[in-house]
């Protein structure tokens, strides 16, 4: 995609990853992850794959309704639900 900027608003010819493509090199993948709600459109596309998918919190700084110690929670819960960390 083209960005000028970190904002989701700028983000212009945005492309889908191919997963089914790297779901094959990949076969342990456990989640897809998305950072924040522009990356989450994609949601259905990936649970057509088959895989588990979490939208998270952006953990962008414009994303000031969110503490940092809410988005680490968050984040953390994915990463442990996912077998990646205790």
């Amino acid at each position: 995609c083209l960005r000028d900027g970190s904002l989701d608003q700028a983000i212009e010819a945005a492309e889908l990853t191919d997963l089914a493509s790297l779901l094959q090199r990949a076969p342990r993948l456990q989640l897809v992850a998305h950072n924040g709600g522009e990356s989450a459109r994609a949601m259905r596309h990936i649970r057509a794959l088959g895989l588990p998918v979490r939208r998270l919190p952006s953990s962008s700084p414009t994303n000031a309704s969110w503490s940092f110690e809410r988005k680490l929670l968050a984040w953390r819960e994915a990463f442990q639900a996912a077998g990646l960390c205790a």
